[in-house]
């Protein structure tokens, strides 16, 4: 751990010249003994505006307020912020694994302590474990680990489970396995959804592959519908956009691509009048150049993931890294190496956009997917006091979880 000395500029999207100098390491957990708090000074990226040299008061785990730091009341306890960039926590809505575990594989309630240890290290607060087609007993595994998860931690950062499959396209399965892709099955999805009230958040599905039947049945219990590892026309995935699909899962990855002729499930939602999309930013997925052309039709309504996986030598799905991405064992790009602050960073460097755009298709704008917008995504006053702190080299020196700090 190092000690930061900060001067703030003005000159470019990071705007914290930190100075490092060695000091003692402080506890990696540094939670007041008091509910209410100030962490101070920082540059906020609130999610509407950049504020350097300010403050936040955090009381009983939300932000009580946003003020200059000279504006701080005398007798509040504060926490050194040391000048680093505040963002509200990351948010990653489509993840398998980390740190050497791999949820698709282990669907269990040690292997969801682990990610979101990982995770929170990372600057990413909130996630939604991912499930691959897979098999059904691993489908309903996944499920009843996220549910007894949060029973054991209510307070957790996991926001449930996102099924990707089974009900997909094999034309566009990707690294799926083939033998576990069906078609969908109103009594599965019964016995999903009541494998625990609000688990299941996110479903890809291929829309042409959808009935009536299941669309509603998930649209009646609030589960997010994503089109994805579809063939879909442009005419299948318009009218899916406008029956109930609000997403589009890892816009341009096995998916119809968007032609002259037919302008497939790509061109239906750049069409779309609110349909969102995730990307996954790492320049393997899909080039840097069609994140930013994606980006001018899309404006708020694309936001990050990192489809991250983890090495795997056992169970349906085996993945080995190579160099910064993983591959299946028969070399099919499966999933990337990145985290959301990489995501970020990629998106300011690679394709071009402000710093505090990047922070929101990180932070607000996957939380609007899952209609959280008005408790994640944003530093104002009542939201929940879940924090990124990084510095100008773009590593996570700190986080904030509900209330608590944890230096790393």
């Amino acid at each position: 751990m190092r000690k930061v000395r900060c001067s703030v500029m003005a000159k470019s999207d990071i705007a914290v010249n930190l100075q490092l100098t060695s000091y003692e390491q402080p506890p990696a957990r540094a939670t007041p003994q008091f509910m209410r708090y100030a962490l101070t000074p920082a540059l906020l990226h609130t999610g509407t505006a950049t504020l350097p040299e300010h403050a936040m008061l955090i009381k009983d785990q939300r932000i009580e307020a946003v003020l200059p730091a000279t504006e701080l009341p005398a007798d509040v306890p504060r926490i050194n912020a040391h000048g680093l960039h505040v963002a509200p926590g990351l948010i990653d809505l489509q993840v398998y694994g980390g740190g050497g575990v791999l949820f698709s594989t282990h669907p269990t309630v040690a292997t969801l302590a682990r990610m979101q240890d990982v995770f929170r290290a990372q600057g990413t607060t909130h996630f939604v474990a991912t499930m691959p087609t897979n098999s059904p007993a691993l489908t309903r595994a996944a499920l009843d680990a996220a549910q007894a998860f949060r029973e054991q931690q209510p307070d957790s950062g996991l926001l449930g489970v996102h099924l990707e499959g089974p009900y997909i396209n094999p034309e566009k399965k990707g690294a799926h396995r083939s033998e576990f892709i069906k078609q969908p099955n109103v009594a599965e999805l019964r016995e999903w959804l009541a494998a625990g009230q609000g688990v299941l958040r996110m479903m890809t599905l291929a829309p042409e592959m959808a009935t009536p039947e299941a669309v509603a049945l998930l649209q009646a219990a609030g589960v997010v519908l994503s089109a994805g590892h579809s063939n879909a026309t442009y005419a299948q995935g318009r009218a899916a956009f406008e029956q109930g699909f609000a997403a589009a899962t890892h816009l341009f990855n096995a998916m119809s691509a968007l032609t002259g002729r037919e302008p497939g499930l790509v061109g239906a939602v750049y069409d779309a009048a609110a349909a969102q999309a995730s990307i996954i930013a790492d320049g393997i997925h899909c080039d840097f150049a069609s994140v930013r052309i994606s980006h001018k039709l899309l404006r708020e309504r694309l936001f990050l993931i990192t489809d991250a996986v983890e090495e795997s030598p056992e169970g349906a799905y085996q993945f080995r890294r190579a160099a910064d991405r993983f591959v299946d064992a028969g070399g099919t790009l499966a999933g990337s190496a990145l985290t959301m602050l990489e995501a970020v960073r990629n998106c300011v460097q690679h394709v071009g956009l402000p710093l505090d755009e990047g922070l929101r298709m990180a932070t607000l704008y996957p939380a609007r997917v899952l209609g959280l917008a008005q408790q994640l995504g944003r530093l104002a006053p009542g939201y929940e006091a879940s924090l990124c702190l990084f510095d100008d080299a773009w590593h996570v020196q700190g986080t904030v979880f509900r209330g608590e700090v944890q230096w790393h």
